[in-house]
């Protein structure tokens, strides 16, 4: 009995240090900042001000990073948070985390308030229409771009049925891309985009010019707009303000 009874302890002993060995297996490699279902459902809080930032700077196909699309996102982020945004920042997006993020921000906006929208990436035009290309896309015809791009004009059409007032399209995507030489002998750059005076557009570059990659950390265009928007300048006149700085920058 007293054989027996040895045994059953050192089975019980067993158990216990195999379960705790277990829980602290399963929590060496779960993730420290998993969302929780709450987190995940968090509700939408409508707001006067609210800024959508997406930034893809990381992609498989680049030969280097675009430092300066992650540095003018991280510089427009900032100074639109201080202006009293509620900014929503996307990095390396797949397609559908971009379009689902734009919905995010039409239903976060109230009819009458404020929105900036940044786009910053590989662009690619394709049949008059832009495309940002996201971080997963496989682009090896000019078809692919219509169907894995992100159609700039069907996201700009996602903003504007906000019903803003005051309201900004910066669109970061006029670099030199791997993709285009696949399938054309150089590169476009960006089509024309339509403006209105509700959502003026504003590009990195005119309509068909090119820019190369650069490791600097932010644009002397995104250099001229963060420091207006932290000046005491209305926002709408800061808006109007950077359409006029790119112009003169491109021609």
């Amino acid at each position: 009995m007293r054989k027996a009874g040895w045994i059953l302890v050192a089975v019980i002993a067993t158990m216990l240090l195999s379960t705790t060995v277990g829980h602290a297996k399963r929590a060496w490699w779960r993730p420290h900042h998993a969302a929780t279902p709450a987190q995940k459902a968090a509700p939408v809080i409508p707001t006067d001000k609210a800024a959508l930032v997406i930034a893809n700077s990381r992609y498989p196909d680049a030969d280097a990073p675009l430092t300066q699309i992650a540095g003018n996102a991280d510089a427009l982020a900032s100074a639109l948070r201080d202006r009293g945004y509620q900014v929503e920042v996307v990095t390396n997006a797949t397609g559908t985390e971009a379009m689902r993020a734009a919905e995010r921000l039409k239903a976060r906006v109230r009819r009458g308030g404020s929105v900036v929208v940044y786009l910053g990436g590989f662009g690619v035009q394709s049949r008059g229409q832009n495309y940002l290309i996201p971080v997963d896309a496989a682009i090896w015809q000019e078809r692919d771009v219509r169907t894995q791009g992100i159609n700039v004009n069907s996201l700009l059409a996602v903003i504007r049925s906000t019903g803003a007032r005051t309201s900004l399209a910066y669109i970061d995507a006029s670099l030199r891309n791997p993709y285009e030489r696949r399938f054309r002998t150089y590169s476009h750059g960006l089509a024309p985009i339509g403006s209105d005076a509700a959502t003026p557009v504003v590009t990195s570059a005119a309509p068909g010019q090119v820019l190369e990659n650069t490791d600097r950390s932010q644009s002397a265009a995104m250099a001229k707009l963060v420091k207006r928007l932290r000046s005491s300048q209305p926002v709408d006149q800061v808006f109007k303000d950077v359409q006029t700085d790119l112009r003169e920058a491109m021609y």
